[in-house]
């Protein structure tokens, strides 16, 4: 068990990005996300319900020493753009795993690279972790991408590593080091 303060998010501004802390009342806004193909798909949370979403958001909301998640929101409209954040944070060995999804309506606006990067940049200024691993199902062409423009380099391929929607498949093995150069990103990279 570690014995460092949980990490916190706080209040990021990027272009036309906030990232947040995530809130109660993100309940109804997450919960339609949830129910996007894509999002079900490539490893967002598994909700059947309402009280599931809220139950979710509980995690999020409590303090822990080994993840942290921010709400992004897009300044222009206020609304939900999509999440960013690291579960599995050691601390210890200095390494994280970081995870996003992009709301539907926000896709294809390069909005996910900018977001990843920020929170990278965050827990690279603010803890002992100076490895970040990203990873996705080889098939999830998109989430490529998002490593590649967030300044993550290829490691490696992992065979049925991870299971999305039932069925295990290969993944793809990212990692962005604290003294990599960062990447050139706008919010419409």
């Amino acid at each position: 068990m570690h014995s460092d303060p949980p990490l916190q998010p706080v209040e990021l501004e990027v272009g036309e990005l906030r990232l947040r802390p995530w809130r109660a009342d993100d309940v109804d806004d997450a919960w339609h996300v949830f129910q996007d193909e894509q999002v079900r798909r490539w490893g967002g949370p598994v909700v059947e319900s309402r009280e599931d979403v809220v139950a979710w958001l509980d995690r999020r909301l409590e303090p822990a020493p080994d993840r942290v998640s921010w709400a992004v929101v897009d300044t222009t409209t206020g609304a939900l753009a999509g999440s960013a954040g690291f579960s599995f944070v050691d601390l210890d060995e200095g390494q994280a795993m970081v995870g996003y999804w992009t709301a539907p309506a926000h896709r294809g606006r390069g909005l996910a690279p900018v977001a990843v990067d920020a929170v990278c940049r965050r827990l690279f200024a603010t803890t002992t972790v100076d490895r970040i691993e990203l990873f996705h199902a080889i098939a999830n062409v998109a989430s490529g991408r998002v490593a590649e423009k967030a300044g993550f380099t290829w490691e490696g391929r992992l065979r049925r590593s991870h299971r999305y929607a039932g069925v295990k498949l290969d993944q793809f093995l990212w990692a962005r080091l604290a003294d990599d150069p960062p990447p050139a990103l706008s919010s419409r990279s």
